[in-house]
């Protein structure tokens, strides 16, 4: 298998990834999920989901359409079309899944896959998290990271 075929199999249908993680959980692995645009990709975003998946065996992350990030964002967003974030997203070596989803928020995805983590930024808090009630109902963990200060996709984009 070529290396963009094996990172190009990292992009996981919403419709396959229940099975994904049931066969995942049934060999005794850990789910971590987290969610974003990710739309210009820097420094920032890869150091938190390097910390991210430190927490467990496996890691998945839900992206937003491009149609999601335009609601979220405005009309001159995304940047990079969905295909290609979650491309850059699957190139990182400790990344499992990426799965595109097309609400604003990412309940439906968090409430299949029942992740054993569930991850924001720290410019969230448990009780602006998505899907936080729920993970925590079955014993899961809800965990924040801090954010690198002064590196954003929004502050990138400003600079031209």
């Amino acid at each position: 298998m070529s290396t963009l075929t094996a990172i190009n199999s990292k992009i996981v249908d919403f419709s396959k990834i229940k099975d994904l993680v049931s066969n995942w959980k049934k060999e005794g692995n850990s789910i971590v999920f987290t969610n974003g645009c990710f739309d210009v990709l820097h420094y920032g975003h890869v150091s938190y989901l390097a910390e991210a998946s430190d927490l467990g065996d496996k890691m998945i992350i839900g992206l937003n359409s491009d149609s999601s990030v335009r609601r979220l964002k405005g009309e001159t967003r995304p940047i990079n079309g969905q295909h290609e974030r979650a491309v850059l997203l699957s190139a990182l070596q400790f990344v499992d899944a990426v799965v595109i989803f097309d609400e604003d928020t990412p309940e439906n995805l968090i409430n299949t896959i029942a992740p054993d983590f569930l991850v924001k930024g720290g410019d969230y808090t448990i009780d602006t998290i998505v899907g936080a009630d729920f993970v925590m109902s079955y014993g899961g963990k809800v965990i924040t990271i801090p954010i690198v200060e002064n590196f954003s996709s929004t502050l990138i984009i400003k600079r031209f």
